[in-house]
């Protein structure tokens, strides 16, 4: 079983979700299937079936999260000294060398990602090509659009 790294709020946010799933959303759909039960024959009982198959998606969420928790290895960057070096957890700006836009990317855990915040996987092109840099360096990232160049202009570890 392989330790997958998270950030101290990816782990918050997975105890929330778990807490929600098991004390909001399963109570609500056991109602419902108790409900659609009451209405007679299961065969043809389109609210049992979309019931049961809602339970079902929330109890393997439920498995999903267990498992990701159990395996969470918590990196608490703000505890580690900032030598300007791109780690796991760490906020890069760094700036486009083609557009000259600046962007700011979070490296976090695979369910912690999300484009539209800029949080990004640590294992994604873009990931690979950051983690061990240093402030300063020029990164090129091999993406699924071609090739894009960047140049570190800051590590924080918050």
């Amino acid at each position: 079983m392989d330790k997958e790294p998270i950030t101290v709020k990816g782990l918050e946010n997975l105890k929330s979700e778990l807490e929600d799933l098991k004390n909001v959303q399963r109570p609500k759909v056991v109602a419902a299937i108790a409900e659609a039960r009451s209405h007679g024959d299961l065969k043809e009982n389109a609210e049992y079936h979309a019931a049961k198959e809602q339970q079902g998606l929330i109890e393997g969420r439920v498995l999903a999260i267990n498992d990701l928790i159990a395996r969470a290895n918590v990196i608490d960057v703000t505890k580690i000294e900032n030598d300007g070096k791109v780690i796991f957890g760490s906020t890069i700006k760094v700036q486009d060398l083609e557009t000259n836009k600046e962007i700011s990317y979070r490296l976090v855990g695979q369910d912690e990602a999300d484009v539209k915040k800029n949080f990004i996987f640590y294992k994604s092109p873009i990931g690979k090509a950051l983690i061990g840099k240093n402030k300063g360096d020029m990164v090129a990232v091999n993406t699924p659009s071609g090739e894009r160049n960047f140049e570190i202009k800051n590590v924080q570890y918050i």
